[in-house]
């Protein structure tokens, strides 16, 4: 089942959404898309040219595009907000307390450049502490799909669910493959390679990634167990535990602060219901600074092979 799986092209993640978005203005005409002056960016020109009146350019003013949002709903609309990360959670974090998660509005924020691949822009553009902030919010569910084509699926799916959505994903092209015929259900680990002896439970970026270190390791007669945890909350709680039942360890990889993201998510329900050893391929507690995506990646630990390694320590760990 491993080999199923190979490159059919390489797309950035925002060109997902931007296509999905559209997709789903189609499908549905009480779906409204806001931007904060960067609808290029975002790939929202495609939805604004075919429904200029559904569409926001709210300008610089990312806490003004959020009350706006939560109003919108209470006429049965369904708002997409656009902006990277960094402005879509810590610039507006008390606009979405208050406003929308608060009373269980349905906005769909949509945040790109999330992560260090945001590159050469930097720390104060980087942000890394996104996923904590927002799945500590009652009522809100985070998603965070691994390509294009699942990027486009989520923002199709995530108009069928009420309440508040957080769908994050990125600037860099990464290679698709996954396809749209694929299922794709909020709250539904994807089990991509059965394995053995170590689970790898990857989402974004990392998620090609570990597929990678899949194959090095199977070199090294290690079976990996590889999942696709796209939804960070509501969190598959029954694959967590399937996995770790049956190969006895985990590493969970993603592009975000170690504190309070999917390693932090898997390792509390292994604590509460399976102890079992764990190790986290994610940021160490440091900001990012500017540089290519991927040589970032690289320096901060975030690649195949620290996926690898981290995979060979905990299973010596679970040897005792």
């Amino acid at each position: 089942m491993l080999d199923t799986y190979k490159i059919q092209g390489k797309s950035d993640t925002r060109s997902g959404f931007g296509d999905g978005l559209f997709e789903v203005g189609q499908k549905n005409e009480q779906v409204i898309a806001l931007c904060a002056d960067l609808t290029g960016s975002l790939k929202m020109n495609k939805f604004k040219d075919a429904f200029p009146t559904r569409f926001f350019n709210t300008g610089v003013a990312e806490a003004n595009m959020m009350g706006i949002a939560a109003g919108l709903t209470i006429g049965g609309k369904i708002p997409y907000t656009g902006t990277f990360a960094n402005f879509s959670t810590g610039r507006v974090y008390d606009q979405i307390r208050q406003s929308i998660a608060y009373s269980e509005k349905n906005v769909k924020i949509c945040a790109s450049h999330a992560g260090i691949t945001l590159g050469e822009d930097g720390a104060t553009h980087q942000i890394l502490e996104d996923i904590g902030m927002m799945k500590m919010l009652p009522h809100m569910t985070v998603i965070v799909p691994c390509d294009y084509t699942q990027t486009k699926l989520a923002t199709i799916a995530i108009a069928k669910t009420h309440g508040p959505v957080y769908l994050r994903f990125g600037r860099p092209k990464v290679p698709i493959f996954t396809t749209d015929d694929q299922d794709f259900t909020i709250g539904k680990a994807q089990v991509l390679a059965p394995g053995n002896d170590v689970s790898i439970i990857a989402c974004g970026h990392l998620v090609w990634k570990a597929i990678e270190a899949a194959h090095i390791l199977r070199d090294k007669g290690i079976s990996a167990e590889v999942i696709n945890m796209h939804t960070i909350k509501p969190l598959d709680e029954a694959a967590i535990l399937q996995t770790a039942q049956k190969t006895g360890c985990i590493v969970t990889a993603e592009e975000h602060q170690t504190y309070g993201g999917l390693g932090e998510s898997v390792a509390g329900v292994l604590a509460r219901n399976y102890p079992s050893p764990i190790e986290m391929v994610a940021v160490k507690d440091v900001f990012g600074e500017s540089g290519k995506p991927e040589e970032l990646m690289t320096k901060y630990g975030l690649n195949t092979t620290n996926i690898v390694a981290a995979a060979q320590k905990v299973i010596q760990r679970k040897k005792g």
